[in-house]
């Protein structure tokens, strides 16, 4: 996410016209990345249970079977993305769009099979408690993706300018890059490597590891709900103009980028929760979860007045365009209501994850972005003529119900298993 960050903010100085071309690729791949994600967060959850069971083999048992099915499901999600021209206008997006999104669409599917596999592995370092590794490689590649920008999109050493095309080439280019040494690194320098059978082939066959795809499944079909949901606010954002979908596409890349810490919350939640649920330590699992909701909602909450009283300036660090900005800023200010509360039913979604509850919460997630969502989005915005602000008041809507039902459901699960 912070790849797309500073890919937006360097695309959007370069060009508005060009950060409209990036806003709609992002919205189908975006979608399949998260849904594809989702799939995959069953390693963190096996590798932590087996972690605190004391089975530590089937934690790495975890891990090598996830990075091939990584690999043949970001296959599938490369594939759909060479036809994103067809997807565009049946989207019923303005020509100019469908003409500079389909190439960019095209370019970031290749890298969805690396990424995914960096993902997965990440997820098996969370799981066993050793995930600085990750977060170094991933530093490192944001690092090179700056400079890397820096010479494509604008044209430096003797490279053309080449826009929005050339975030997306580096983009691509980065994510095989530290798919290749997270690997590497689980494969020669993981300390307890023999511990965890990283090198050891995984027994068993297909139903062998059902719970994990399993897991998968269902927070792939909750994530896939979620992030469609927000493509196609995207999308409808686009029917409206260039200035709303950049808007967008703006306000989003700060929400998402908050999202990351909420994350880096839910993930160690989540960590702490499946451990706990490893033990049968009711307790300590309940305390896992509402801890992380507290922290999280007191660092989005230091994060969400940043965006109310600096929402002009944070703009203006996306874009020079006047008519931008006057647009963004006040969307940025509200913004910091969404997400408290998006950042909070991220943490909690995990938590639930983490103690292995898999349909509930799938089906709270597609009444909060599908029944909710959407319909007050396309209520609020083209309905009552409130354009892209209306827009994002159909999120806070939806946002708020999520945290609050997904609340509301570890509670429950937390009295029955005291009793």
């Amino acid at each position: 996410m912070t790849l797309q960050l500073v890919d937006t903010v360097m695309v959007g100085r370069y060009d508005t016209q060009e950060l409209a071309y990036q806003s709609v690729a992002l919205m189908p791949t975006q979608s399949l990345l998260v849904m594809t994600l989702g799939l995959l967060v069953g390693t963190i959850v096996v590798a932590a249970n087996a972690a605190g069971a004391g089975e530590h083999w089937k934690a790495g048992h975890a891990w090598r079977r996830s990075i091939v099915y990584a690999f043949w499901v970001g296959t599938v999600a490369a594939v759909l993305c060479q036809f994103g021209g067809p997807f565009l206008e049946l989207t019923g997006q303005p020509p100019e769009l469908v003409a500079g999104g389909a190439p960019l669409i095209a370019i970031l599917g290749l890298g969805l099979p690396a990424n995914l596999i960096f993902i997965t592995s990440s997820f098996f370092l969370e799981g066993i408690k050793r995930p600085l590794a990750a977060m170094v490689v991933m530093v490192v590649g944001n690092l090179v993706n700056v400079f890397a920008d820096w010479v494509l999109i604008y044209g430096h050493l003797g490279f053309p300018a080449m826009g929005a095309e050339g975030s997306a080439w580096t983009t691509t280019l980065v994510r095989i890059v530290i798919a290749v040494c997270i690997v590497g690194y689980i494969w020669h320098l993981l300390p307890d490597r023999e511990l965890y059978a990283v090198r050891a082939k995984p027994t068993g066959g297909w139903r062998s590891w059902a719970r994990q795809r399993h897991i998968g499944y269902a927070s792939g079909l909750s994530s896939g709900v979620e992030s469609i949901s927000f493509a196609a606010i995207g999308l409808i954002a686009g029917t409206i103009g260039g200035l709303a979908i950049g808007t967008y596409a703006i306000v989003m890349n700060i929400v998402a980028f908050v999202f990351m810490v909420a994350l880096g919350v839910a993930t160690a939640t989540a960590v702490r929760v499946g451990t706990a649920h490893g033990r049968r330590d009711g307790p300590d699992l309940a305390l896992a979860g509402w801890t992380g909701l507290a922290l999280i909602v007191l660092v989005s909450g230091v994060i969400a007045i940043g965006l109310a009283l600096f929402g002009p300036e944070i703009a203006s660090a996306y874009t020079e365009d006047p008519a931008l900005l006057a647009l963004a800023a006040p969307v940025i200010g509200f913004a910091a209501l969404i997400v408290v509360a998006d950042c909070g039913q991220c943490v909690m979604l995990f938590a639930l994850r983490g103690r292995a509850d898999v349909w509930v919460p799938t089906a709270l997630h597609f009444i909060s972005y599908v029944v909710l969502q959407i319909p007050c989005a396309y209520a609020l915005g083209i309905v009552a003529g409130r354009g892209v602000f209306g827009l994002f008041e159909g999120v806070l809507i939806a946002a708020v119900f999520s945290v609050t039902a997904l609340a509301l459901r570890f509670w429950w699960l937390g009295r029955q298993d005291s009793r």
